[in-house]
């Protein structure tokens, strides 16, 4: 039994009670922490997330340390420079504990639960979508009669003079004429009058005719 894990983006095949020096660690020595699983053997291979949750591989932090030093040294030929540094890595000690795994259910219990769970969640939607549809119902109605009443004109005034007659009131007038069709009301003949150029008219007064210069003669007389 072993478990593949991952951490300080490195990969580490580790079983219960070995010791590994990895990256540094934000615990403190005699802490327990938890390590990434990307992979359980036992009697079987365990790959998926779903069978990965339920593995745990613990690990105990023994010891914080330096690993060795590193000499780095930089030049350039034929310029004059040289550069030398050293650098130590931080590192933890660590020994696994514990690699546990839950045992898995079978698949078909498996798939009944699956059932079962999206039949309750198919039901839910459905009684909402019939609570739903049930309050809709009452104004659906309400805004097709004012659409039928806007479809259709004439049944605005007639209900109109019904309640007017129930209430003992007058029905409506009928709408007034037109300013364009103000005289359209009167005889004829008044109506021929009152025009330019018509029988009963006064004549127009014409002006005097101016009389003619006379010429004079070319004798000047």
């Amino acid at each position: 039994m072993y478990a593949i894990v991952r951490t300080g983006g490195k990969q580490y095949r580790v079983e219960r009670g070995q010791r590994l020096l990895i990256e540094r660690l934000a615990a403190n020595a005699g802490a327990e922490v938890s390590l990434e699983t990307l992979l359980y053997r036992s009697d079987e291979a365990v790959l998926d997330k779903a069978g990965l949750q339920q593995v745990k591989v613990t690990a105990k932090v023994i010891e914080h340390v330096r690993g060795e030093k590193l000499r780095v040294f930089k030049f350039k030929p034929k310029r004059g420079y040289k550069r030398r540094t050293g650098h130590r890595q931080e590192l933890t000690r660590i020994e696994v504990t514990e690699i546990a795994a839950q045992k898995r259910k079978p698949a078909r219990a498996r798939e009944d639960a699956a059932a079962t769970g999206a039949a309750e969640a198919g039901a839910a939607p459905a009684k909402d979508a019939v609570a739903k549809a049930t309050a809709r119902a009452p104004a659906r109605a309400g805004t097709k009669a004012k659409q039928r009443q806007a479809g259709n004109p004439a049944a605005k005034p007639a209900r109109a003079a019904k309640g007017a007659e129930r209430r003992g009131k007058p029905a409506a007038k009928p709408p007034r004429a037109a300013k364009g069709d103000a005289g359209a009301g009167k005889p004829a003949a008044k109506r021929a009058g009152t025009g330019k150029g018509a029988a009963g008219a006064s004549p127009a007064r014409k002006k005097p005719a101016r009389a003619p210069k006379p010429k004079k003669d070319s004798d000047g007389s």
